[in-house]
């Protein structure tokens, strides 16, 4: 057997195309999949479809090599390859909080109509508990090859803005396995990886599954916890920015995610939180997850409580007053706009009848598209003249980086809200600026 297998790469959003690219990188033979055919040609042609640092160097160095290229054949797919990654989205449903796993029924369903001989696929998308058992069988009972068809999980821990280094250099592999040949043929798909050193859980399917939930259910945990101690730094006139600070001398706290602002968003965390409660209650322990409700209303209620602070700054009323929204990414680093809290407040602003104008270095396109009743700006500068507020949501380093008096010398009136604790109080304040922040005094 071939120490290195062959890959496919089924579904090639974020994480599927940034994952198809670095194997390739790494010396792999990789085929990509998708359904798509405009999206399969822009990536044949060398072209990532979204916003990533450093994707598209990667991706012209695959291509060149000759070992990566993109199709819509499952056929291909299933001669072609001896480990085949599942990694096609699992949005929230729209009428529940539960995960939508048509995507990954239709891939798996799909690929096993041509898997004809021995073969691993893995799932790597985020998945209920349960959900790769049920798969197992029906990649068992669909295949030609039956029972030599076998299915491991592989949970992906990709971040936003440095998916390629969390690819190629990750803090841990986990390897859910039901067999000792699964485990050697994932050995096998990630020994670049594991020649670094990182190290690798090998586990059961169901634990696999719920690492990357509990993960994400911990970070949030974390960024609504100071969220938390902001909202009771507001009653008392105490700064959540010292606070946050004091608390990450304590290892075992420690300053990671304890930033206070505007919460989190993305296509992640928000829905993986609302699906483990979910399935949490399906199985009969939702008691056990049901701090994580409240976990997502802190998240909500930042968002409120940062709209209340632009309007305390316009007067009291921002109908009619013009708004500079800086940011619309919900990180930066990305052109992401899933459940993004910049744009839910820009918006909810504008439906008050606020003149917002937003800018957003990467996400413009995205945004566009989505709120297509905001006005957009070429430059921050250029979203802050003649505003009579301006509101930081995504802290992007340019917008870190903004002169204090240049931005004074286009606005109506100095008066900035910054979402992300990204700005210097004292420079913003000795520049002339009325500042204001969630949780500061």
């Amino acid at each position: 057997m071939d120490s290195r297998p062959r890959i496919t790469v089924i579904g090639t959003g974020y994480l599927g195309a940034t994952h198809a690219i670095c194997m390739a990188v790494m010396g792999y033979e990789v085929v990509g999949v998708d359904v798509d055919p405009a999206k399969v040609d822009r990536l044949n042609s060398g072209e990532v479809p979204f916003f990533e640092p450093g994707l598209p160097e990667q991706l012209a160095k695959a291509l060149a090599s000759g070992r990566l290229r993109f199709t819509t054949s499952f056929r291909e797919a299933g001669e072609f390859g001896d480990v085949h990654f599942i990694c096609v989205g699992t949005p929230q449903q729209p009428d529940s909080e539960a995960a939508d796993l048509t995507y990954v029924d239709a891939a798996v369903t799909a690929l096993a109509a041509h898997l004809h001989r021995r073969a691993l696929v893995v799932g790597k998308s985020t998945v209920p508990v349960g959900t790769a058992a049920r798969l197992a069988a029906l990649l068992t009972s669909l295949a030609p090859a039956g029972e030599r068809v076998e299915l491991a999980w592989n949970p992906e821990f990709l971040r936003e803005g440095f998916a390629v280094d969390d690819t190629m250099r990750p803090d841990r592999l986990v390897f859910g396995v039901t067999s000792a040949w699964s485990e050697q043929r994932l050995r096998a798909a990630f020994a670049p990886v594991l020649a670094q050193g990182v190290p690798v859980k090998v586990t059961d399917l169901q634990t696999a599954e719920l690492v990357k939930v509990a993960a994400n259910s911990f970070l949030a945990t974390k960024i609504s916890y100071i969220n938390a101690m902001a909202e009771v730094c507001e009653a008392t006139g105490a700064d959540v920015h010292d606070l946050a600070e004091a608390l990450a001398y304590d290892e075992r706290i420690g300053g990671k995610f304890l930033r206070p602002g505007l919460g989190f968003g993305g296509g992640c965390l928000p829905k993986d939180i609302r699906a483990f409660a979910h399935r949490a209650e399906e199985l009969g322990v939702g008691q056990a997850v049901g701090f994580l409700r409240e976990i997502d209303g802190i998240n909500r209620r930042r968002r409120a409580r940062t709209v209340d602070l632009v309007v305390e700054l316009c007067g009291g009323d921002v109908a009619g007053k013009r708004i500079a929204a800086l940011g619309a990414a919900f990180k930066p680093n990305s052109d992401d706009i899933r459940d993004a809290p910049a744009l839910d407040v820009a918006g909810t602003l504008q439906a008050m009848g606020a003149d917002v104008r937003v800018f957003d270095p990467a996400a413009m396109g995205n945004a566009a598209k989505a709120y297509p009743g905001l006005t957009y700006a070429t430059s921050a500068l250029d979203a802050a003249r003649d505003a009579d507020a301006v509101v930081l949501l995504t802290e992007w380093t340019e917008f870190r980086q903004i002169e204090p008096s240049a931005m004074a010398a286009v606005v109506t009136s100095a008066r900035i809200v910054d979402g992300r604790h990204a700005l210097d109080r004292a420079t913003w304040r000795a520049a002339g600026w009325e500042y204001r922040a969630l949780g500061r005094p």
